[in-house]
């Protein structure tokens, strides 16, 4: 490996390892001040990752993290914060929900047909936020986090019993899946089951690498997240890019519950996850934008929401994971601006030292020029 790529593996690595050792140094802090031993309750999450069951936990988990971080990295990379990606898969599951009890197709249509309804109903929503950018100026931040609202007083009104909704108790649902739209998990004995659109997850992933990687789009994409101008001198229609990217951000958030909703829960209720968009944008941002790193970060998110639980029966808050999660969110941002600022310093002083070489070989060579003549 050349000597700049190791060094550009050891920046990208960098801001990762920095994020997460001053996670666990500032919750080893909190721990110590609350007359807590500061490393027993890692060693209880470490130890919970070792059980079969909880392993399962984690990468179901992890599935719905994945795809939630997936439409986040989607926007960082047209340098647009999708911030409503949680109203995004919300509604696409919902939509799924309610399409996939009022309907009975057979299997090789229904579930097409309802991962179609989620990513389009996540697209179209998020394309609300696109057309007002793009039009009227208005940023994508504040357009999303209104539309978050918007969705959950939406899924309330649909909830209600002469809309699509059904009580059962307490609980507002959609109702039961037909069993036609429910897919089959892979059976790992007694520690249940892995969701079976994990591999949804999975291709999801490689399909966000090809398409920013390999293909025109991609790059025009990552052109116009450089810089819109020098995009739009190119050729590059910068308006189309900033809305084509949150259609496609909003269309991968409304897959991000269907993992669990086809996989366990065959309904829409009142007790589905919320927060995994929100959840997303740290993890997008501990990946670096990349499949491989944001699945191991999601990996991490989910181990943390898995594994915490079991710090109650021995005396300490599972709100310790909480407080990781939230002190590595802060530390990554504050890592990573410090590792940019020192690969920026270090290349200054090689094209410094390389300028500075360069010149005294100019000099020499004109000395020996000079003495020749003579």
């Amino acid at each position: 490996m050349k000597k700049f790529d190791k060094e550009r593996v050891l920046l990208a690595l960098a801001g990762p390892v920095i994020a997460l050792a001053v996670a666990f140094v500032l919750s080893a802090i909190v721990l110590v001040a609350s007359g807590k031993n500061p490393f027993e309750p890692f060693s209880i999450m470490f130890e919970q990752a070792t059980f079969s069951d909880i392993q399962v936990l984690i990468i179901n988990q992890a599935s719905m993290y994945y795809i939630a971080a997936l439409a986040v990295a989607i926007g960082f990379r047209m340098n647009l914060f999708n911030i409503g990606v949680d109203g995004q898969y919300q509604l696409g599951a919902m939509i799924a929900a309610i399409v996939g009890a009022h309907m009975d197709l057979p299997s090789v249509i229904q579930i097409p047909l309802l991962l179609l309804a989620a990513a389009l109903t996540g697209s179209l929503w998020a394309g609300i936020a696109g057309i007002l950018k793009v039009t009227r100026g208005v940023s994508e931040v504040v357009a999303t986090i209104m539309l978050n609202a918007v969705a959950v007083s939406l899924i309330s009104y649909m909830w209600l019993p002469d809309v699509f909704g059904e009580k059962v108790g307490n609980n507002s649902t959609t109702g039961e899946m037909s069993e036609s739209g429910w897919v089959p998990g892979i059976d790992m004995g007694a520690a249940g089951e892995i969701y079976g659109l994990v591999v949804l997850a999975a291709l999801l992933g490689v399909g966000y690498w090809v398409v920013l990687n390999r293909t025109r789009f991609g790059f025009d994409l990552r052109a116009s997240g450089a810089s819109q101008t020098a995009a739009a001198a190119s050729g590059v229609d910068p308006k189309r890019m900033v809305l084509s990217a949150l259609l496609i951000s909003g269309a991968v958030a409304g897959l991000a519950g269907l993992p669990i909703l086809m996989g366990d829960t065959h309904t829409f209720s009142r007790s589905f996850p919320t927060g995994i968009g929100f959840l997303g944008i740290g993890i997008a941002l501990l990946g670096r934008n990349s499949p491989v790193g944001i699945a191991f970060a999601s990996l991490l998110w989910a181990w943390l929401d898995k594994a915490s639980p079991e710090l109650d029966f021995h005396g300490y808050d599972k709100e310790i994971a909480v407080i990781m999660q939230g002190v590595i969110v802060l530390a990554v941002v504050v890592s990573y601006e410090a590792v940019r600022e020192w690969g920026l310093r270090r290349q200054q002083r090689q094209v410094g030292a390389e300028l500075a070489a360069g010149h005294a070989l100019g000099v020499d060579n004109n000395t020996t020029k000079e003495v020749a003549g003579r």
